[in-house]
């Protein structure tokens, strides 16, 4: 059974990444990319679908996780398990090792340390995936997971079961011997279709009931390291990774990333966490960013509301260059600038919202229908049929982060300046059409107030454009645009009776994405009209424990999303009151509430896309983007109100 989401941590190369719970085991793991097949599915069904666990053998609980037995029992347990060689403790895949008594991040990295106290001694797991430019050759998607004992005498066990395909397909797995017959050089490789993975490790490894098996004791001071390479099943064998040298090269390069951070304020910690997490999300040979590594992680236990995040989110991807460029980022920047003229190519007027890493536009949504979901969490998908929505939102939020791009240096790009222009000519046609809104609802299309408003957005940064650089353009024309769009939302979309914007025109319904109406410039802060609606929000959307949901789900599939079920609190929305309460001078109601978020991520500082209130846990696709953003965003705000006494 999978664990809790928030019990999970992340590893990963920039190219994929791989999930890793509390007892040891990687339950998710997509090879070679994102977007590609999991290897490892048990996430979303059971261990029968795929995962590798590593961790202690030892059947005697450590005294945190139960009551201490008998010293007479546990005399008895250690005699039984003593190493005698080739002493094998009996197979039992459904017998996973007591979760870990500690883990964190090494330092400012993406290296995962997790330890355990046994009554034998304690042992520590270190989980990496080194970065794919720093492996010699060809650069093969590897997972190295390095065994160390601290103190005592542990015995260990690694339980590997490779499903293809999501779970559905048993690979042909054999043993490569040594020449010399030792284990130095033994590999045990699956194969299946185009897919190979290889397991190469310093324990001797066996088979048993379709699993991989590994038995070996670690004194204090000993290391034993394992990796799992994937590689092209037609291209043979892969080079033998070095685990100690791959670990001093991916700590070296996350050290070396997080220095170039410029922020210095009082929730570094935090923020770099939230960086590190976002540059896993990069994917480094395009510079495509995803907006969650999972699939299906449910935003309500048990039912239906489970999508498919392994693609990159105009929207989310522009926001996260926002807040990368906004602390030192400017590489990832100018990668994701390229990454959007490839994209969208020669023909903006068909601008999608979510593409593939490397630009592919095809994302058929399909179930998986032999996977039992997260928890039970039906159906599960890949793909999205999302993609093929119109949002208009979207325009503002990639025009908003070209702009900033140019406005913090980055070299000029006429193309991209192009792309600009052609982008509101078509806004100029269409902003006055309904549309599914930034939320991608799946019911009727409706003039959503925050789409209107992202439209005003694009255009007013485009002016500025054209009147800061040699642009061509019908400046003046488009300068009454903007003026058109501004009366417009603030006739339809404004209800004075209750001093609030609505989530669409002639709705009396809230929706979080109206925080953003200051953010964005489109009123100052002190408006009252921005006041009453936080009021508003404060009152119709906030949960009992202070969070803000997105919008009423009630009305089921007749509702504003056309969808059945419920949903836990948004926690970028959350953030974004956060930010407004500070922007309208409530500082300490500000920070209280950034506060109570960072204290909801999980003990290695990562959050996924919602909060149940009912149940007191993290729900939705896991670590999510949008969550770390604008928890960027909100640190930077409230670092400069203490630095300058003003919001």
């Amino acid at each position: 059974m999978a664990a809790r989401i928030e019990d999970y941590a992340l590893i990963g190369d920039m190219q994929t990444a791989a999930l890793v719970s509390r007892d040891g085991a990687v339950d998710w793991l997509c090879l070679p990319r994102f977007d590609s097949p999991a290897v490892f599915a048990g996430l979303l069904g059971t261990d029968e679908h795929g995962f590798w666990r590593i961790g202690p053998a030892d059947p005697v609980p450590s005294p945190n996780h139960r009551s201490k037995p008998s010293e007479d029992d546990r005399l008895e347990a250690l005699d039984r398990f003593e190493d005698t060689g080739s002493l094998r403790i009996p197979a039992t895949a459904a017998a996973p090792a007591p979760p870990a008594d500690r883990r964190r991040y090494r330092g400012e990295s993406l290296i995962l340390e997790q330890e355990w106290d046994t009554p034998r001694g304690s042992v520590r797991v270190i989980d990496f995936m080194p970065p794919r430019h720093l492996t010699e050759g060809v650069g093969n998607p590897t997972m190295v997971r390095i065994v160390e004992g601290i103190s005592g005498r542990v015995r260990m066990r690694s339980a590997l079961r490779m499903r293809f395909s999501y779970g559905r397909v048993i690979p042909w797995v054999r043993r490569i011997e040594a020449e010399d017959g030792g284990t130095e050089g033994q590999r045990t490789v699956a194969i299946a279709g185009p897919d190979s993975v290889w397991l190469d490790g310093e324990a001797e490894t066996y088979g048993r009931d379709l699993t991989t098996y590994s038995d070996f004791t670690v004194k204090a001071g000993e290391r034993v390291g394992f990796a799992l390479t994937w590689q092209a099943s037609h291209q043979g064998e892969p080079e033998r990774p070095d685990p100690e040298a791959a670990l001093v090269a991916t700590e070296w390069f996350w050290n070396d990333w997080v220095s170039q951070c410029t922020y210095r304020g009082e929730y570094r910690e935090a923020v770099i966490r939230s960086l590190i997490t976002l540059k896993a999300l990069t994917y480094a040979p395009t510079g495509g960013i995803v907006a969650a590594p999972t699939t299906s992680l449910p935003e309500d236990i048990g039912g239906v509301r489970n999508w498919d995040y392994r693609y990159t989110w105009l929207r989310d991807a522009a926001i996260t260059l926002s807040s990368l460029l906004r602390t030192g980022y400017r590489d990832e920047a100018r990668d994701w600038r390229d990454w959007l003229l490839r994209a969208v190519a020669g023909d903006p007027e068909n601008l999608q919202i979510m593409y593939g890493i490397a630009g592919e536009r095809e994302l058929t949504e399909a179930s998986l229908d032999w996977l039992p979901g997260y928890e039970n969490s039906v159906p599960v998908r890949v793909g999205n049929s999302a993609a093929d929505q119109l949002q208009l939102d979207v325009y503002g939020e990639v025009v908003e982060a070209l702009h900033l791009a140019q406005m913090t240096g980055l070299a000029r790009n006429d193309y991209a300046n192009l792309l600009q222009l052609r982008l509101i000519a078509y806004l100029e046609k269409h902003w006055r059409e309904p549309d599914e809104g930034i939320w991608e609802v799946r019911g009727p299309r409706r003039h959503f107030v925050h789409s209107k408003v992202m439209a005003w957005v694009a255009v007013d940064r485009t002016i500025k454009l054209m009147e800061g650089t040699p642009t061509d353009g019908p400046l003046d024309r488009w300068r009454a645009l903007r003026d058109e769009i501004h009366k417009d939302v603030c006739r339809h979309g404004f209800d004075p009776e209750r001093n609030t914007f609505t989530q669409s025109y002639g709705s009396r319904e809230l929706d979080a994405s109206l925080l953003l109406i200051p953010q964005v410039g489109f009123l100052p802060p002190d408006d009252k009209r921005v006041i009453g609606t936080i009021e508003a929000i404060q009152r119709e959307l906030l949960t009992p424990d202070g969070f803000v949901l997105r919008y009423p789900t009630s009305g089921g599939e007749t509702g504003v999303d056309g969808l059945a079920g419920d949903e836990g609190a948004f926690l970028a929305c959350s953030f974004w009151l956060a930010d407004d309460l500070a922007m309208i001078g409530r500082i300490a109601e500000a920070r209280e509430l950034f506060e109570k978020l960072l204290a909801i991520r999980n003990d290695v500082g990562l959050l996924a896309e919602e909060w149940d209130p009912r149940l007191q846990r993290q729900v939705g696709n896991f670590p999510q983007a949008f969550s770390h953003v604008p928890l960027i965003d909100t640190a930077l705000r409230l670092s400069a109100t203490t630095a300058f006494g003003t919001p």
